[in-house]
């Protein structure tokens, strides 16, 4: 967050507070599973959830779009909430009560998870095998995410550039 600060202070400054935890612990009671820490620790800082004028009911799931690239974006507690509940590729083999939303489109075709019961981050992508271990922690992921910030930062990334304070992709 501290490179977003950085590299795009405008989309930074959009972002909302932090969860509280009254809201995660609510969130885990709902759906019947803790958090890992690092997700717990990501939300207690960085609870990406729009506010509730601007959801739109009409997509699978919505938060602050264009970061960390385009077409998908950070979820908050809620819009994990909502898609773990309502995951395409529930019901089926191919996902798992312990895996918990993260990331997505806002058609949730596509996104990433991280497992409960070892803090492995996966993939799922309907239509395609879901990847499991993409990622050997939320930490990993982040790392990911940092050099990509890092590089639209030095004006070094082939479909981003900061303009007026803001993330832009080409």
């Amino acid at each position: 967050m501290d490179l977003l600060r950085e590299h795009a202070p405008a989309d930074h400054a959009d972002l909302p507070g932090p969860a509280s935890e009254r809201m995660l612990a609510d969130a885990e009671e709902r759906m019947g599973v803790s958090l890992p820490q690092d997700l717990r620790a990501w939300l207690l800082q960085n609870n990406l959830d729009l506010p509730e004028d601007e959801v739109d009911d009409d997509v699978a799931c919505c938060g602050y779009d264009g970061f960390p690239d385009e077409g998908s974006f950070f979820l908050g507690i809620r819009a994990m909430e909502k898609l773990y509940a309502n995951h395409p590729l529930s019901g089926g083999d191919e996902w798992r009560e312990e895996w918990i939303p993260f990331l997505s489109d806002q058609d949730a075709w596509t996104g990433k998870f991280i497992d409960a019961t070892d803090g492995r981050v996966g993939r799922w992508f309907v239509g395609e095998p879901t990847i499991t271990g993409e990622y050997a922690s939320l930490a990993h992921y982040f790392d990911s995410v940092a050099e990509i910030l890092t590089r639209i930062g030095a004006g070094d990334h082939p479909v981003c550039s900061v303009v007026d304070g803001r993330l832009v992709w080409s």
